[in-house]
């Protein structure tokens, strides 16, 4: 945690779900949804954790550093030191719903150098408010007892700062995601499995995408492909319509399968009942196109999968084969 630089010691679930005819009503809110960062019980519990060992270690380093200015022959002030570190925490603890925020926003967001980018920007605004915020409360307190602080602001005393903030945000952080991820855990257990969905002859089947308490329908004939996207999957439509659900590429191709949804790369499913023509690459690569002009590449391994859309030739299926390269 912080500390005035001038007494500072030394640097030392969202899945796919089908059609079960329930309500939004009827389904339990999902926690941390729309209850703000701290609305559950296992928020509280995650926010106490936090400031019981940001109290800790505050109170540790107050009187390690009397001690230290002890033994260099300079005033042991305790209360002093305990001010600064106190005052620090105290801004901390209010930054605090700022890091379960972006930690939450990174989860929900595929890619590493996007995730990067929200960790970059928090950390800096975390800082910026930190040393601000900070400096404030000394300089109200002490001027309501009567003294004065100074803070010395210079770009030295700054990046003393940032190095310490540095720190702290990304153990704060790395608890957080922690926690986060023993709660979904823990709500994937106890959920209660979902049933097969009623056979209903009389209309096709309809998939349900939840994300928390929202559900978006979608009829598998819509859908063109199925990506994986970090630790989500993204599902792509015939009418340019992407949606971004969590859950892995493997639980989707075995939902999906009974659909014509096969995997024809390592990342990605198909949709062969919208393939309109099939290139085969001299390379044993692939290429879909598919009925309302778009494309999708398949790799070599997967090659096989695609095989039976040579005999669908009532549907307009066409296949080209090239030819291999003369050398």
């Amino acid at each position: 945690m912080a500390a005035d630089t001038e007494n500072a010691p030394p640097a030392a679930h969202v899945e796919p779900v089908w059609d079960q005819n329930r309500t939004r009503g009827d389904e339990p809110s999902a926690a941390g949804t729309s209850r703000g960062p701290f609305g559950t019980s296992g928020d509280r519990t995650m926010f106490a954790a936090i400031a019981a060992v940001a109290l800790a270690t505050g109170i540790v380093n107050a009187f390690s550093g009397a001690q230290d200015a002890a033994w260099r022959g300079d005033s042991y002030d305790i209360g002093r030191r305990l001010f600064w570190e106190m005052s620090s925490i105290a801004v901390v603890l209010l930054l605090l719903p700022m890091l379960v925020l972006a930690v939450r926003r990174m989860r929900r967001t595929p890619g590493l150098a996007a995730r990067a980018v929200i960790g970059a920007i928090t950390l800096l605004g975390f800082s910026a408010l930190h040393i601000t915020g900070m400096v404030w409360v000394r300089k109200l307190a002490l001027w309501l007892a009567g003294g004065a602080y100074d803070f010395r602001f210079s770009l030295a005393t700054v990046l003393y700062e940032f190095r310490k903030d540095a720190v702290a945000v990304v153990l704060i952080a790395g608890t957080i995601w922690l926690f986060e991820s023993r709660r979904e855990l823990k709500s994937a257990v106890a959920a209660p499995p979902t049933p097969p969905p009623p056979q209903q002859a009389s209309s096709p089947d309809v998939i349900w995408l939840r994300d928390g308490t929202s559900r978006v329908r979608v009829m598998p004939h819509d859908i063109l492909w199925v990506a994986s996207a970090g630790n989500y999957i993204e599902y792509s439509l015939a009418d340019g319509t992407q949606h971004l659900i969590r859950g892995t590429l493997a639980a989707a191709e075995s939902e999906l399968a009974r659909f014509s949804i096969v995997r024809v790369h390592r990342t990605r499913l198909a949709n062969l009942d919208r393939v309109h023509g099939v290139d085969l690459k001299p390379s044993g690569d692939f290429e879909l196109a598919f009925d309302n002009g778009q494309s999708l590449g398949g790799s070599r391994r997967y090659r096989p999968a695609v095989a039976s859309l040579g005999s669908r030739t009532a549907s307009g299926i066409n296949i080209a084969d090239r030819p291999a390269k003369q050398s």
